[in-house]
C-alpha cells in the first residue's frame, strides 16, 4: 500500500467487490480492495449467463477487472481483513500483519461459504464439475444428460427437481433423509416424469475422472452424469465484519443474512455490503450488478459529506 488512509475499502475481490471498485475509481474516489483469493466459484472453469462474458472461466474476468480497477487508481491488498471498527467519522481497517488503514466507507463483499451435510462431504471433491448447485449457473452445460437433485427439505427438493427437468428429461431426485414428501409432491414429480429414489445416499462413482453414478446405502448405483446439491447445502455468509457492526438482518429460506436497501447501505451507517454475502442467489452478473449499485451509493454519500464540510468551512 502506498497510503494508510482512502475514501473506500472494498472487502472482497469478487464480481461484487471490484464492480463497485470500478465505479468508485471511476469517481475519482480512492479505493482499497482487499483480496483473500477464495472466490466463491474458484472450482468452475466457465461461466454462463453474464452478457458479452457467457462461458469465460470466472478467474480469468476477476483478473481482467484486476487491471479494470487499477486503470482508475484502484489499489489492491492481498490478504485477511482482521477486523474493521468506527474511528470516529471513519472506519479503521486492521489487517492480519497488524498494520491499520483509515477509510470513509466500507463495502462488504465476501460472499459466502457453501457446505454439504457431514454425510454427503464426500461429493465436494466434485463440487464445480459434476455436482453443482445452480441450474441457471449450470444447467445448459448439462442438458440432455442424466441428472440428478439433492436436498435437505421436500420444499428445496421439489423447487430444484422441477426447475432442472428444464434441462434434461432424465432427471431423479433422490430422498436420501427427506421423509416428509407428500402424494401431492409425488403426483407433481410424476407429472414432470421425474424419478423418485428412495434410500440413504452413500457417495458418488468416479470413472475416468468423470462422475457416472450414486452409490446408496444398501450398495445400488444409480447412472448419473451431473447433481444438483444446491437444496442440500447450507450457505453460511461470510459476514462476520457485518455482525460486529450488528447490522439488521433477516430469515431467508437460503439462511439468516444481513438486510441491504437498493442502494447496497446496511442498517449500520457508512457500512454497505453488496453479492452474495446479502444475497445467496446472485449470480456472477447480478452480484456485479449490485457492486455497481452499491458503488454509486457510496459515492453518493461521499458527495454529500464533501458537501457538509464545505458548507461548515464557508459558516
Amino acid at each position: 500500500m502506498t497510503q494508510n488512509s482512502f475514501d473506500v475499502a472494498v472487502i472482497g475481490a469478487g464480481a461484487a467487490g471490484l464492480n463497485a471498485a470500478l465505479i468508485l475509481g471511476q469517481a475519482r474516489r480512492s479505493v482499497i480492495v482487499f483480496d483473500n483469493g477464495s472466490p466463491r466459484n474458484e472450482a468452475a472453469d466457465h461461466m454462463n449467463g453474464f452478457l458479452s462474458r457467457d462461458g469465460m472461466n470466472p478467474a480469468e474476468l476477476l483478473t481482467i477487472g484486476r487491471g479494470e480497477v487499477r486503470k482508475f487508481g484502484g489499489e489492491f491488498h492481498d490478504g485477511t481483513v482482521v477486523s474493521v471498527t468506527r474511528d470516529g467519522e471513519k472506519f479503521s481497517v486492521e489487517l492480519a500483519d497488524g498494520s491499520k488503514i483509515q477509510v470513509r466507507k466500507v463495502l462488504v463483499a465476501t460472499g459466502l461459504t457453501d457446505r454439504l451435510p457431514d454425510e454427503l462431504e464426500v461429493f465436494g471433491e466434485r463440487w464445480g464439475r459434476d455436482v453443482l448447485h445452480c441450474p441457471y449457473c449450470h444447467g445448459y452445460s448439462v442438458r440432455d444428460q442424466p441428472l440428478g437433485v439433492m436436498a435437505k427439505s421436500a420444499e428445496f427438493a421439489m423447487h430444484q427437481a422441477l426447475m432442472v427437468r428444464q434441462w434434461s428429461d432424465d432427471v431423479v431426485l433422490f430422498l436420501h433423509r427427506i421423509t416428509e414428501l407428500s402424494s401431492e409432491d409425488r403426483e407433481k414429480l410424476a407429472a414432470r416424469d421425474i424419478s423418485i429414489v428412495e434410500g440413504e445416499i452413500a457417495g458418488p462413482v468416479v470413472e475416468d475422472d468423470r462422475l457416472v453414478g450414486v452409490r446408496l446405502a444398501d450398495g445400488t448405483v444409480v447412472a448419473r452424469s451431473a447433481v444438483f446439491v444446491g437444496g442440500a447445502l447450507t450457505m453460511d455468509p461470510n459476514d462476520a465484519i457485518l455482525r460486529a457492526f450488528g447490522a439488521q438482518r433477516a430469515e431467508t429460506m437460503m439462511g439468516d443474512f444481513v438486510t441491504v436497501d437498493m442502494m447496497g447501505a446496511t442498517s449500520v451507517p457508512g457500512v454497505f455490503a453488496a453479492g452474495n454475502v446479502v444475497d445467496p442467489g446472485a449470480q456472477v452478473i447480478m452480484a456485479a450488478a449490485a457492486g455497481a449499485k452499491a458503488g454509486a451509493g457510496i459515492n453518493m454519500m461521499l458527495t454529500n459529506d464533501d458537501l457538509e464540510v464545505a458548507l461548515a468551512l464557508r459558516s
